[in-house]
């Protein structure tokens, strides 16, 4: 039995998560800080519960908020969507002493995979090629220099218990390594945590991604990657599904990859297994880098090219239903790409900007093109919470012609009160680097004067 369902979570994810439990009939309750009371995301469920103050800690932060939510209101099963308590094991077990199905995989697999130097060892363990590195285990400054210098550079420094592109640092020469290790440290104590791991740097890396889904009757499939290279701050405001260059016989490759690593620790849910890799892709140039225990913002993609809801597949897979398809009846078709519309200023070094919503168009949903929005005209957008403020996905048969169908709805889009990244991507969309498939992970920041240059002497749609 599916619902009620409590959405642990604001924004664009919530009025997400809240489409496919309407398509699929059942109850879903949202939740809300002060600032959200009256946000899209609480006005789209059947019902809301306040949970606390606006700062995150005292609400979405908040497990013993969310538990007297998820009482008060009656809720069976808890969706933590992404960011937030989604891929913390304590509030997976919190559900369960509560008698509520939390709708993700166990907390012994989100404990192995939360760690970066633990999921490394056990990725190495399930025959996943993993990059040089250092685990950390000496984290004094001197140990992680000297293992620095082993690996040789540039090196990573990536934060142990980190996410979002927190706690990473590229260091190139020795001469900066240590700067930047306290700088890491300092961001990766936001997590609680600041313990780092090195690994080498991949020159004009790509960043490939794999879809898994495993059910509790030990079934576990792969739903195809995703190319999430376009990055500012080691976070992808462009995602893509299939990778521009990927093969058919490297898409398996991958996907075994994934799917053992999800076996080794009895995964249970929808995951993504993530990879660093060298252009152009060949199996001995792609390496393991970390396991999402979640849904991923980027999971519309995939969905559009599949036809599958992935979330529709986490309720029924947490409700105890099993996979009635298997890795043969998944097909893919056409490409589909997605834009993070951000309230960010990418001539600032894309700084946030909040503020008031004073007027806000966005694009209306037609055939080949989504929008997942979490926002709406008259909204304050809040100091407090991801500046994300809603996805646009465009679907084709051709990857160029779905790049462009989204550049076209992303220069159509209008916010005044705030900055916005639309026009920006919208850029870097028609770039010849990105219609021919040459981006790497340094490509918008190396590439952002001359795309905002563009922008001066192409005037956005009307």
């Amino acid at each position: 039995m599916l619902g009620p369902v409590l959405i642990a979570n604001r924004g664009e994810v919530a009025a997400r998560i809240a489409r496919t439990c309407r398509r699929l009939g059942v109850e879903c309750i949202a939740v809300f800080s002060e600032a959200d009371a009256g946000a899209l995301h609480v006005t789209t469920a059947d019902r809301a519960e306040p949970i606390g103050p606006a700062h995150p800690r005292e609400s979405y932060l908040s497990i013993p908020a969310l538990m007297d939510a998820a009482r008060r209101s009656g809720a069976r099963m808890v969706h933590p969507g992404y960011g937030f308590l989604s891929e913390r094991a304590e509030f997976a077990e919190a559900c369960a002493r509560q008698g509520l199905i939390f709708v993700g995989p166990s907390p012994e697999a989100i404990r192995a995979m939360g760690g970066k130097a633990e999921a490394r060892a056990l990725a190495e363990a399930a025959g996943l090629p993993c990059l040089p590195g250092d685990p950390g285990a000496d984290q004094s400054a001197e140990a992680l220099e000297a293992a620095a210098a082993r690996i040789g550079f540039p090196v990573m420094i990536k934060a142990i218990g980190g996410g979002g592109g927190r706690g990473m640092r590229l260091v190139p020469s020795p001469e900066g390594f240590s700067a930047a290790l306290a700088a890491a440290r300092r961001e990766a104590a936001i997590f609680g945590d600041d313990r780092v791991m090195l690994e080498r740097a991949v020159p004009s890396a790509r960043h490939i991604e794999v879809q898994i889904l495993g059910d509790a009757q030990g079934h576990v499939l792969h739903l195809g990657e995703r190319d999430c290279t376009l990055q500012r701050r080691h976070q992808k405001p462009v995602e893509e599904c299939p990778a521009p260059g990927m093969s058919e016989a490297l898409r398996e490759e991958l996907g075994r990859r994934a799917c053992a690593l999800a076996r080794a620790v009895g995964y249970v849910g929808a995951g993504t297994v993530e990879f660093i890799a060298e252009a152009p892709l060949h199996p001995d140039r792609v390496w393991f880098m970390e396991m999402n225990t979640r849904l991923q913002v980027e999971h519309p993609v995939t969905e559009m090219v599949t036809g599958l809801d992935i979330v529709e597949w986490q309720l029924r897979i947490a409700a105890g239903e099993a996979l009635p398809f298997r890795q043969e009846d998944i097909a893919w078709r056409g490409h589909a790409v997605e834009a993070r519309l951000c309230a960010e200023d990418p001539a600032r070094s894309f700084l946030p900007s909040p503020g008031r919503l004073a007027r806000l168009r966005l694009p209306e949903e037609a055939e080949g093109l989504r929008l997942d929005a979490g926002i709406r005209q008259g909204d304050t957008l809040s100091p407090f919470y991801d500046s994300m403020l809603a996805k646009v996905i465009a679907h084709a048969p051709t990857r160029e012609a779905a790049l462009e169908k989204l550049a076209v709805a992303l220069n159509g889009c209008v916010a005044e009160g705030v900055k916005l990244n639309a026009a920006f991507l919208a850029a870097a969309l028609r770039s010849p680097e990105m219609r021919e498939g040459r981006m790497d992970t340094c490509f918008l920041e190396a590439a952002r004067k001359r795309l905002l240059d563009s922008l001066t002497k192409e005037p956005a749609t009307p």
